[in-house]
């Protein structure tokens, strides 16, 4: 049996943007529409119910629910609403409840302006008329309890969500998201003047890896699976010391060539690891359950199979990152967050 498609859904944009073209609408006629279609960049061209709709002296306001289809968004099933009123000239915009604030250089915006991307700003302005005169402000019902499970906090976006989107539309487990917040991540460390950032793949690692450098918060990047990601974007947006930060099993992948860390791209191959430790013990480490178990044998028969897999890991984290002024450095921690090996900082050299 085949596995069913995974449905897509509209981002907080595409909802912010129906909503404030039906508050636009009843702005101007009194009326509000049964649906509200909008154009996405795309071409695409969805409708949308109004889940909330109201006027009073001098404005009007609309609100869809967002379907993120059957993506695990955290905004899932938020209401997002849009209150327009007239203004002097152009489109405005502002924050509503439950919509944060940029307080921190490095992102799209500047500082002080409602967290509603550029993206998003654009859809809006083209989805009212040619010449609308109007202050667009957007809001979320419990939007800032939403936002602590997301990387807005550390990004220096305060008082709720982000609106966010390029397109409009959610691509189920996609890891668009997870990427822009770790160029984000990056970008205001760098407006900061930081000069070492650490990415970790969980949060074990990552208070580890903070306990080791002595590291500010927004040091640290939550790269999770996606190492390649980062580093990458470390190359073309250079900070001078960068960590990578991981558990044993997750820096092993990255040693194997692995720059995504995520099951589906791959296992630990337990054959690869028993190749680092010395002939008497190959045997016992290709046969274990997991790398865990793998690393337990190591250290039962007292051999150090972290500083290997460090090694392993920071050569292909080098190819990544790419010669140049940066220091690069490999820390393996294990579940209860001890360091097991590190490579420490050190340059990238041309190959």
């Amino acid at each position: 049996m085949e596995d069913k498609p995974l449905r897509r859904g509209w981002t907080t944009g595409a909802c912010a943007t129906a909503a404030a073209r039906a508050a636009y609408a009843a702005l101007m006629t009194g009326d509000f529409p049964a649906c509200v279609e909008i154009a996405l960049p795309g071409g695409q061209r969805p409708s949308f119910a109004l889940a909330l709709h109201e006027t009073g002296e001098g404005f009007a306001r609309a609100g869809v629910v967002k379907d993120a289809g059957d993506d695990p968004d955290v905004t899932h099933g938020a209401l997002v609403i849009a209150t327009v009123r007239r203004a002097a000239a152009g489109v405005s915009f502002r924050a509503g409840p439950g919509v944060g604030t940029v307080t921190r250089p490095g992102l799209p915006l500047p500082v002080g302006e409602p967290a509603i991307n550029p993206a998003p700003r654009a859809m809006i302005r083209a989805n009212l008329p040619q010449g609308a005169d109007v202050e667009v402000e957007i809001s979320i019902p419990n939007g800032e309890t939403i936002a602590q499970r997301t990387l807005n906090g550390r990004l220096g976006i305060i008082g709720g969500l982000s609106i966010l989107g390029t397109t409009g539309i959610v691509v189920p487990f996609s890891c668009s998201a997870w990427i822009h917040s770790i160029h984000r991540g990056i970008d205001v460390a760098r407006a900061e003047g930081l000069r070492h950032v650490a990415g970790a793949t969980g949060s074990t690692s990552e208070a580890a890896v903070r306990k080791l450098h002595g590291l500010p918060e927004i040091a640290l990047i939550d790269m999770g699976d996606f190492v390649g990601g980062m580093l990458k974007y470390l190359r073309a947006h250079p900070v001078p010391d960068v960590t990578v930060a991981g558990g044993v099993a997750k820096m092993a992948k990255l040693g194997q060539g692995l720059l995504d860390l995520h099951s589906r791209r791959g296992e630990v191959d337990l054959g690869w690891l028993s190749r680092l430790a010395p002939e008497g013990l190959r045997e016992a480490i290709a046969q274990a359950n997991t790398a865990k178990h793998a690393f337990d044998l190591a250290d039962a028969a007292g051999f150090d199979l972290g500083a290997p897999v460090a090694e392993a890991a920071w050569e292909t984290a080098a190819r990544a990152l790419g010669a140049g002024a940066q220091r690069l450095e490999i820390a393996l921690f294990d579940r209860d967050g001890a360091l097991k090996a590190t490579t420490g900082l050190r340059h990238v050299s041309p190959r």
